[in-house]
């Protein structure tokens, strides 16, 4: 069974090098196909056929069947009298402002101490105690048989102090509509400085209500949100370790 767990593990192990060696491989045919060029822009594409793209499916209310009044100028469910210029349908565009300011310190400390000690002795065993240096070394006496004590003491202490400051302004297009109305969001925006290519993306769920007369959106009010703001190119290629270290971090036990 040992033997057997071993040999799954190292062709576990193996796999994960094969693999990382061919994402190298590929990485690296990439970056000398490109060298002395701008990073290349992704084409524009729609986001519902993307392979990683999931429908959102979320609990929904019960549907309510609108009742028209006759001779009424107000529309059931309308928010004003007037067309609403929101955006309201797939393939509406709204704007999003991202703008985080998080701040977290924690501190903890944590202290243990622990003292054990056992003392035992036979002064009298039906006068056998004398015998005992037949059986035990001489050193041994009676009166300390067995003395056993343990110490254990432990101090810990940590800190985290983390500060993040974003502030962007991304265009998203409605992808889905829920039953009860509410919108799925996607948006990415890609632009290309010196050599260097900044990328936002952002997915989420939002109520039509949320969005401002000015068909704007804060992030705040996106609910399910996933924002990524990152980068490829000649700098952030720098930044980042090599793959073979990357490797050696993950499978290095110590």
């Amino acid at each position: 069974m040992t033997t057997h767990y071993r040999k799954s593990n190292l062709n576990r192990v193996v796999a994960l090098a094969a693999a990382a060696l061919l994402l190298g491989a590929c990485n690296v045919v990439d970056r000398i196909t490109t060298l002395g060029g701008e990073p290349t822009l992704s084409t524009i594409q729609n986001p519902v056929q993307t392979r990683q793209y999931q429908p959102v499916v979320l609990p929904m209310p019960r549907e309510r069947h609108a009742v028209h009044e006759p001779n009424s100028l107000w529309r059931p469910g309308a928010r004003a009298f007037f067309k609403d210029q929101r955006a309201a349908q797939i393939g509406d565009i709204l704007t999003v402002n991202i703008t985080i300011a998080d701040e977290a310190t924690l501190d903890n400390e944590s202290s243990r101490t622990r003292d054990a000690s056992e003392d035992s002795d036979l002064t009298n065993f039906l006068g056998y105690e004398s015998k005992l240096g037949k059986i035990f070394p001489e050193a041994a006496s009676a009166a300390s048989l067995a003395s056993l004590g343990s110490a254990s003491s432990h101090t810990g202490s940590g800190s985290i102090a983390r500060s993040e400051s974003v502030k962007l302004v991304v265009a998203a297009i409605i992808t889905q509509v829920l039953p009860n109305g509410n919108l799925v969001i996607s948006g990415t925006q890609e632009v290309r400085v010196n050599f260097e290519k900044r990328i936002l993306t952002i997915t989420g769920v939002v109520r039509p209500e949320d969005i401002s007369a000015s068909n704007i959106i804060k992030h705040t009010q996106i609910a399910e949100a996933r924002i990524a703001y990152g980068g490829a190119g000649q700098l952030t290629d720098v930044q980042q370790p090599r793959y073979g270290q990357q490797l050696f971090d993950v499978i290095f036990p110590f």
